[in-house]
């Protein structure tokens, strides 16, 4: 897969919104375990904290991910934070389960206003019943404060 195409002139540093997705390697439906789960939620809390950012919004269905996240500070990077949120994840992954989690690259959406993050949000919140799952799907949520 090549790496989709990022902005260009924008530097992704800042207090800026953005919605994220991550796809598995190969699209394996690794987020089936919910231990699988929790542990990479940890893992992009703690970098959320590190990196300085707020997830305002998660769904991690059985072969993605996605993000709602909200620089917190003029110095947070987008390209850091993701880079760092699947390496730490997926070197966990790496160390438990000998295979590989993410694929490479990432899709990022920049939110410019209030109403972009009001139209995300019940995308995010949404998401596993548009996939036929169960109204109390658990692997969706927030991780700040």
């Amino acid at each position: 897969m090549s790496r989709p195409k990022r902005l260009p002139r924008f530097n992704y540093v800042g207090r800026a919104r953005y919605f994220l997705t991550f796809c598995t390697y190969q699209r394996q439906k690794i987020f089936i375990d919910s231990d699988v789960v929790a542990r990479t939620l940890e893992q992009f809390r703690r970098t959320a904290t590190l990196e300085k950012f707020a997830i305002l919004a998660y769904c991690i269905m059985p072969d993605h991910a996605h993000l709602l996240v909200e620089g917190t500070a003029a110095t947070s990077d987008l390209r850091r934070f993701v880079k760092m949120a699947k390496q730490r994840s997926g070197g966990v992954h790496r160390r438990r389960s000998g295979t590989r989690l993410w694929q490479e690259g990432y899709y990022e959406r920049l939110l410019r206003d209030r109403d972009d993050t009001r139209s995300i949000t019940p995308y995010i919140a949404n998401n596993p019943i548009r996939a036929g799952f169960p109204d109390d799907y658990p692997y969706v949520g927030n991780l700040s404060g």
